[in-house]
């Protein structure tokens, strides 16, 4: 509120002197409805939340799937970038099966963990300040996106990796990766690896879900179709 009296103060000084009182009104109204958007920073704020509902709600059911991540190119866990010349050396060795059994079996360890997700982005769209909602509205095309990666990367990181590693037992993936390693890890005079596979699949799972996420975002700041409600249609529809 003491903002808008500052803003109103302001109008009243640039305010040329051929400007009408009713004029002058109008512009004050405009201020106190959102400096002219349309919308009060309330409505900003419930649009907002709204909108972060809906678009982390698709993700994590989408990603959450058969599928989910191992289906889509974008957002497929390869194996760790250390361990990409063991991929390279027992495919030519004619054991791409495991290989790819490996590859699966994490994707889907994955899939398994997303659905944790909810419940900590609820909690961060929840506790959204009405300042940061009315920026981030005004913001650029990823900026709710971009608070939620600030605000819930290490939530998300805390509840994924003792999921994804119980996931990883469950798919047979730790089995799988096991028997990549060892047979990478028998052939003469290679530097023996063994990465962190929990940790790894981890982090390349919650960067796939921020890519949905983001996909979602700009669905509903662009696309008029995907604003379901009047108030994201008042909100995003400036």
């Amino acid at each position: 509120m003491k903002n808008h009296f500052i803003w109103i103060a302001f109008a009243l000084m640039i305010s040329p002197l051929s400007t009408t009182n009713a004029q002058l009104f109008k512009n004050i109204k405009k201020i106190l409805n959102g400096g002219g958007t349309g919308f009060t920073e309330q409505e900003a704020a419930s649009g907002i939340r709204e909108a972060l509902t809906k678009g982390t709600g698709n993700s994590v059911d989408i990603l959450s799937l058969a599928d989910g991540y191992f289906g889509n190119p974008e957002i497929k866990i390869p194996f760790p970038e250390d361990a990409r010349l063991v991929e390279s050396r027992l495919r030519s060795m004619g054991l791409g099966k495991k290989v790819d059994e490996a590859i699966l079996s994490i994707n889907r360890a994955a899939e398994n963990a997303a659905v944790e997700a909810k419940p900590i982005f609820v909690n961060a769209i929840t506790g959204m300040s009405i300042q940061d909602a009315f920026g981030i509205v005004k913001g650029a095309n990823n900026a709710a996106t971009e608070y939620l990666r600030k605000t819930t990367s290490t939530d998300l990181r805390a509840k994924f990796k003792p999921v994804i590693k119980k996931s990883l037992d469950k798919v047979q993936a730790t089995k799988y990766w096991g028997d990549v390693i060892n047979s990478y890890n028998t052939i003469p005079l290679v530097q023996k690896i063994n990465p962190d596979l929990a940790d790894y699949v981890t982090g390349k799972a919650i960067d796939g879900l921020f890519v949905m996420i983001a996909k979602e975002e700009l669905k509903i700041r662009k696309d008029p179709l995907a604003r379901t409600s009047e108030l994201l249609k008042k909100v995003f529809g400036n």
